[in-house]
């Protein structure tokens, strides 16, 4: 399971990319860094969720626990590649990465991190992956 889910967050990660070319090449000339910061986060999380739905069946998670494994496993996942080749790869200066998690700068990069996390458990809901919870008052048998 881990090992498809390996493959769908590389896929993700894909989509990542190329959302932020077409960001920095047509919007941000247009727009504005702030604006094209939000509407590139805005498209990534359509992307990124869509392909989350479509391919989880594929993943093939059972019940909740493998479905918030998949989703702790895709943020550390990012979390690691944004920072580690960020910073070793890429040379960014660890101000800057840090930067880009600053809600009150208008940086909404971190809506992409509870996407990671929280998308699996969504995604899991609408296609019927997880088994139907009876509703009951607790303390009832």
């Amino acid at each position: 399971m881990l090992v498809r889910a390996f493959f769908l967050w590389l896929l993700m990660s894909v989509l990542a990319v190329a959302n932020g070319v077409i960001r920095t090449l047509w919007i941000t000339p247009h727009l504005g860094e702030a604006t094209a910061h939000i509407l590139g986060t805005l498209s990534a999380l359509i992307l990124l969720f869509g392909a989350i739905v479509l391919i989880l069946p594929w993943v093939g998670p059972r019940n909740k626990n493998q479905v918030w494994i998949i989703g702790g496993f895709w943020l550390v996942l990012t979390l690691a590649f944004e920072f580690l080749a960020g910073h070793y790869l890429f040379g960014n200066p660890w101000e800057r990465l840090l930067a880009d998690y600053n809600i009150f700068r208008g940086r909404v990069w971190v809506t992409v991190l509870l996407l990671q996390l929280f998308g699996p458990f969504f995604a899991a809901k609408i296609r019927g992956l997880l088994p139907k919870e009876v509703g009951r008052f607790p303390g009832e048998r």
